[in-house]
């Protein structure tokens, strides 16, 4: 597993934030765009049903004019439907927003005042000559009547001037000149007057409204919509009726009116545009914010992975990183570690090694071992310090410390960790290992698996660390030379102690890792003295034992599943605990027996017993004899 080389970073990462910003921004736009559309055509929408709804609501000239409505219509605001289909209840606006009633042949009256409830107009003659504008008129079929007398019938004549004196009653001085005058008898009572020989007759005039007057009072009897007004109802034409029917509706209160409507209807709109371009400039701020972002991320991640590749740092540069090795992390055989900053985003461990001890292998076996190491379940080695006497291991900070903190804690306290992720820590390591035996260009041998040496990030992902005893070999090799034994006891194979056992390989490994998973189930160091029961002073021992009789191992298992779990890390920590290399897993197949399922499992031999045949079938183990293996020079 290998980091991409920081050239492909350079090529590829801009144009992928580019283009994810790019389409975003399209993307964006055209939701806008589209969501702008459908407002626009649901206000337009709206629009047409409010005019629909709302065209005959109440309309006025002006605030101080009457309020119009059925029976009346205004023209060219209100459709016919809105009004009594008869011409004098048809209403319009002067050009001085003055209420006017249009009658045939230009007629037109102001008008002053409506009772809707009892059906009263009240109208004024603007010229205050009504004869003019009932010369030629026909109001027999006017909709309106005097309420205090029948219609009355004239007759206009035309006069002499020299008779003034003789008509003055009955002059008409609107329409009167100095040649001639003209007169108004009523119908009934001209004829008792003799001296009309001078005059001439110019119309006969029959109704409602009297000339002589221009205030007057009309009713109007048809269309009856008083019981309606009195019940506080609006009145119309009855629907789908022939006849001009009428019907009573309820109004409700509070009603807004079309032109109310429209303009809440285009304040929220234009609301709605104005939000959409704000937050269409604020995409743009964003984007561009986010672009710039995404570039100088790019830009320190580079930074940090040169920081992350291992690097050589001077001995100011290590004070400077510890902060002058304010912040201690721990103490080990070798060194003391410290935590360190890099940079305001990268932690880091540093591992100051002990000058007076060694001749400086461990560190050679560290920078050599670890540069060479990519893989998760590896910890990694960031730089070094090599100035003088002063040397410095750099190393990725991981937050959760080691495994030993977790599974060698005190009786009396919960186990931190729980049998799932001890699973997927356990197959974490084995893979680990299996990549530094079989996934290097030289196989790498650890020769110090154990739990203070396996270290937990964040997530609780193990890493290997600590190569300072570490070995290398040629992975055509199975087995290389040792002048010395290497590693911590409790966890150092038999054949490292003592080639009766075999010769030392990349097994040596295996075994670490079998003592490793056994004292993961037992929580507890695999020689412990203190306990109560003798037996159980070497835990691997009781725990074949345990097993082998189909006994629990005595540990907190709360279900099937979790007891499934600790039964198979304990096989599979049996088998690689066996005293004879050739009898141990490979790494590979130690990470198959994790994966795999507990029923396909077999037990190993017990390699504690001497003599006789386990319950289980296994085989006595064989007597210990020297298994000549190809031995080669260990790299150094």
């Amino acid at each position: 597993m290998f980091l991409p080389h920081p050239s492909e970073l350079l090529r590829a990462a801009p144009q992928t934030s580019m283009e994810r910003f790019t389409s975003g921004a399209h993307k964006f736009l055209t939701t806008m765009l589209f969501y702008s559309l459908f407002c626009l055509l649901l206000t337009v929408h709206l629009a047409g049903a409010v005019s629909i709804l709302d065209d005959c609501h109440v309309r006025r000239c002006n605030h101080h004019e009457p309020a119009i409505r059925f029976p009346f219509r205004l023209q060219d605001q209100q459709p016919p439907h809105c009004g009594y289909p008869h011409p004098g209840f048809q209403l319009s606006c002067s050009e001085n927003k003055q209420t006017l009633l249009k009658l045939p042949r230009s007629m037109k009256l102001l008008v002053k005042h409506i009772d809707y409830e009892a059906q009263r107009i009240d109208l004024y003659d603007p010229s205050r000559c009504l004869w003019r504008q009932l010369l030629d008129l026909n109001l027999s079929t006017f909709p309106f009547v005097d309420e205090l007398k029948p219609a009355e019938s004239y007759t206009l004549l035309e006069c002499s001037s020299q008779d003034k004196a003789l008509y003055e009653e009955y002059r008409v001085d609107c329409l009167s000149t100095s040649a001639s005058q003209i007169i108004a008898f009523p119908s009934d009572g001209y004829a008792y007057y003799d001296n009309l020989l001078n005059c001439s007759m110019i119309h006969n005039f029959s109704g409602p409204i009297s000339p002589n007057l221009f205030r007057f009072r009309l009713r109007w009897y048809k269309p009856d919509c008083g019981h309606c007004e009195a019940q506080g109802k609006g009145c119309r034409l009855k629907t789908n009726s022939t006849k001009d029917k009428t019907e009573c509706f309820y109004i409700p209160k509070n009603r807004i009116s079309a032109r109310e409507r429209l303009m809440i209807t285009g304040i929220v709109l234009g609301s709605l545009i104005l939000a959409m371009l704000v937050v269409a400039v604020g995409w743009r701020f964003y984007s561009e914010k986010k672009q710039k972002e995404g570039q100088l991320k790019i830009e320190k991640f580079l930074e940090d992975y040169r920081a992350l590749k291992p690097s050589r740092y001077s001995y100011a540069d290590i004070k400077r990183i510890t902060n002058h090795f304010r912040d201690k992390l721990g103490q080990g055989g070798y060194g003391t570690v410290f935590k360190g900053t890099l940079s305001p985003d990268v932690l880091v461990a540093v591992k100051v090694l002990n000058n007076f001890k060694g001749n400086g292998e461990e560190f050679i076996n560290e920078v050599g071992s670890m540069a060479r190491i990519h893989h998760v379940n590896v910890t990694r080695l960031v730089g070094f310090c090599a100035d003088g006497y002063d040397r410095a291991l750099v190393y990725e900070y991981l937050p959760n410390e080691s495994l030993e903190k977790f599974i060698f804690a005190a009786k009396d306290k919960d186990r931190s960790l729980g049998w799932e992720r001890l699973r997927d820590i356990a197959l974490g390591v084995a893979k680990g290992i299996e990549y530094l035996h079989q996934g290097c260009e030289q196989r790498i041998l650890h020769f110090d698996i154990k739990p203070h040496n396996i270290l937990l990030d964040h997530n609780f992902n193990p890493k290997i660390s600590d190569f300072g005893l570490a070995k290398l070999c040629s992975k055509e090799q199975s087995a290389i030379s040792m002048t010395t034994a290497r590693g911590t006891m409790g966890y150092i194979a038999p054949e490292v102690l003592s080639r009766n056992f075999g010769n030392v390989s990349y097994k040596s490994d295996v075994y670490s890792f079998g003592m490793l998973l056994l004292e993961m189930v037992g929580g507890r160091k695999n020689i412990d003295v203190t306990v109560e029961n003798t037996s159980q002073v070497y835990f691997p021992e009781w725990a074949y034992n345990c097993l082998d009789k189909g006994e629990e191992l005595g540990i907190r298992i709360e279900d099937e599943e979790q007891r499934a779990i600790a039964k198979k890390l304990t096989i599979v920590g049996l088998w690689c605990i066996q005293w004879y290399p050739v009898d141990r897993p490979s790494t590979k197949e130690v990470v198959q027996m994790l994966e795999g399922d507990l029923d396909v499992l077999t037990m190993p031999s017990n390699p504690f017993a001497s003599t006789g045949q386990t319950k289980m079938g296994a085989t006595i183990p064989r007597k210990p004899v020297n298994r000549e293996l190809p031995v080669i020079p260990e790299i150094e």
